[in-house]
């Protein structure tokens, strides 16, 4: 093997760790914010807080659970949003 092709197969895989370290970490970063959204809704109906400003607690459906699991504290505040609107979220 030439000096060449051993310096272009190192930097090869140092790009490949790159990369594939930007990909782990952004997906525990999803993986975080999905269990942050779906404890938060479940907190607010476990704890009653919808009942305080007299509405029934949240459905915990398919959907609900994506758009915590999705977008987090962003998606519970969403979800707390249309469910104050009366919006239904259900299929």
């Amino acid at each position: 093997m030439s000096f060449l092709t051993g310096l272009l197969a190192l930097v090869l895989v140092i790009v490949l760790a790159f990369i594939l370290y930007k990909v782990v970490k952004s997906v525990r970063d999803l993986i975080l914010n999905a269990v942050v959204g779906v404890i938060l809704l479940w907190l607010i109906n476990l704890l009653g807080l919808m009942h305080l400003v007299g509405r029934s607690d949240i459905p915990i459906n398919i959907l609900t659970v994506l758009i915590c699991a999705i977008g987090g504290v962003f998606g519970v505040i969403l979800t707390v949003v249309f469910h104050l609107l009366g919006i239904p979220l259900a299929f």
